[in-house]
């Protein structure tokens, strides 16, 4: 758990958790104070569905209608769908990453070499910084974690099923929210909508998700550690 709270001369705390989201497009559908400065480094750890139908829509039927194709809502039984790795910071966002197959320690360590350290270096250029990410297997593999030693990266302790404690939740969450309001029919289209969303998020965003964290961390030690609305 770390307070985030402004204090000179400290580290730049990167919280991360790498990971990937999957979204599917329309036509798939129908604490205490750790002394660390103010700013973060999260990368997505969610792997979570979306349609981009209108997925709330109801029509009336009279009696006997149910099965007539008016009053059905089709869907398609193995949509195409694309998972993306981001980084967000309270100084912004990084480069978004598409990710095609399964993450494992290799292709994770790819992610990290290609889009994390370049994240770090645009929104924090030569400062030290902390990084954070979750327990998947893949980040918590001996050949990642020799990663890290090699790059000269530490790595923050994490407890497991955290996230209420990782503000990348809500960013996604954000980031979704825009996506409502888009179309597309293609996995090219939805890509494009993807990183059209996410450059749209805003510094003033991203802080205030970090200074948000001391109530999520209140929220957690108020309910002993079990799920909170965060």
């Amino acid at each position: 758990m770390t307070y985030f709270g402004p204090l000179s001369n400290s580290p730049v705390l990167l919280l991360c958790s790498p990971g990937q989201a999957t979204f599917e497009p329309e036509t798939a559908a129908e604490a205490p104070d750790l002394g660390y400065r103010e700013a973060a480094l999260d990368c997505c750890s969610v792997v979570q569905s979306m349609s981009f139908g209108n997925q709330g829509a109801r029509v009336w039927r009279k009696t006997g209608e149910r099965e007539m194709p008016k009053c059905l809502k089709s869907s398609v039984k193995y949509p195409q769908s694309v998972m993306v790795w981001g980084a967000m910071s309270a100084a912004g966002v990084g480069p978004l990453c598409f990710i095609k197959g399964r993450v494992n320690a290799a292709s994770y360590q790819e992610i990290l070499e290609h889009f994390m350290l370049p994240s770090a270096e645009k929104l924090y250029g030569d400062e030290d910084f902390i990084f954070q990410h979750d327990l998947a297997p893949a980040h918590s593999a001996k050949t990642t974690g020799k990663w890290f030693t090699d790059h000269g990266i530490t790595v923050l302790n994490w407890p497991a099923n955290s996230p209420d404690l990782n503000p990348i939740e809500n960013l996604w969450d954000i980031v979704k929210r825009k996506l409502r309001d888009t179309r597309p029919n293609t996995l090219d289209e939805l890509k494009a909508a993807i990183e059209a969303s996410w450059a749209s998020i805003t510094p003033e965003q991203c802080h205030r998700l970090i200074a948000s964290m001391p109530r999520h961390i209140e929220a957690v030690i108020s309910a002993k550690g079990f799920p909170t609305k965060y």
